[in-house]
């Protein structure tokens, strides 16, 4: 078997396994047999001349080898497609999917209707919503676009910032009753503080206040989450004080079931960006989806441009 037996086909089938770890997920995505996929794969190893993929009864991992091919093929198959979008895109309206990765909370609560309303302005548009807090590769997940909140690091992808996300200090009228209200930064030494376990430094509640003021106040408590969802019903349900997010707990504040402590004094606005993957920011589609939020992401509550 010689180098033109390496087929666009074959890639996209070692791709998927490589990203989804499982031969019959792939066979039922591509609504092929478990034996097709597993020839292509036969075949590629054949063609490539080692090993990329290692199999156990348990589950399938890349070879060293097969990491690093796994890579160049990304990057073939966006260039193939991102070729044949472009084309497109001169016939017709924008078609074609993405897979956009975005911060759990803020995702289920707020981003996805405006993935709606897009999609309701581009019809032929697919979406693929994958929402974690964790910061994963995107170019290995597949994924074209990120939205995340907090400072950013990768400089390997195009940034895009869109706003400032506020926070407030609260807590339910019924924990305050029983616990009174903090009338000066101080006073929240003892109070239970909801926190959150996968933000570092949440054992101090850093808040800013008149004049540019800045207080460091110790924050403890007996329930640490790593979900927003969850520490948003902790605070409804009584079970302390907690930063949040205007967003997240905007309704709640409305309703009465939470009220503001200290107004005062807030902790500091987190950023709010995209990450786009350099090599699918040309796409007629990914572009009108990052300027779409770059708009709409506004109209999210607490969310406002950055100060310049």
């Amino acid at each position: 078997m010689d180098k033109s037996d390496i087929t666009l086909e074959r890639m996209r089938s070692f791709v998927r396994v490589a990203q989804r770890g499982s031969l019959s997920a792939v066979a039922r995505e591509f609504s092929l047999g478990q034996s097709t996929v597993t020839r292509h794969l036969r075949e590629l190893e054949e063609a490539v001349g080692v090993p990329l993929l290692s199999r156990t009864t348990r589950r399938i991992t890349l070879t060293d080898e097969g990491s690093r091919y796994y890579a160049d093929c990304v990057q073939i198959l966006r260039l193939v497609e991102q070729a044949g979008d472009e084309a497109r895109g001169t016939r017709g309206a924008p078609a074609g999917q993405i897979r956009i990765s975005c911060s759990a909370a803020i995702g289920v609560l707020h981003i996805s209707r405006l993935l709606f309303a897009f999609q309701d302005r581009y019809p032929d548009i697919g979406i693929d919503l994958s929402l974690t807090d964790e910061r994963i590769d995107l170019v290995r997940e597949g994924v074209d676009i990120a939205l995340r909140l907090g400072p950013l690091t990768d400089s390997s992808m195009k940034l895009r910032p869109l706003g400032m996300s506020r926070r407030l200090l609260v807590a339910a009228p019924a924990y305050l009753a029983a616990r009174g209200r903090p009338k000066a930064p101080r006073d929240l030494i003892g109070h239970e503080g909801i926190r959150m376990s996968n933000i570092a430094g949440s054992e101090t509640l850093v808040l800013e206040g008149p004049r540019g003021a800045r207080h460091e106040v110790p924050f403890g408590g007996r329930f640490r989450i790593d979900h927003g969802l969850a520490a948003r019903e902790a605070l409804a349900a009584g079970r302390g004080i907690a930063p949040a997010h205007h967003w997240l707990i905007d309704d709640l504040l409305a309703d009465g079931r939470l009220e503001a402590i200290l107004p005062d004094h807030a902790p500091p606005a987190v950023p709010v960006s995209l990450l786009i993957v350099p090599e699918r920011s040309g796409i007629a589609r990914v572009r009108l989806l990052v300027d779409f939020l770059a708009v709409e992401i506004l109209s999210v509550p607490g969310i406002g441009r950055r100060k310049a």
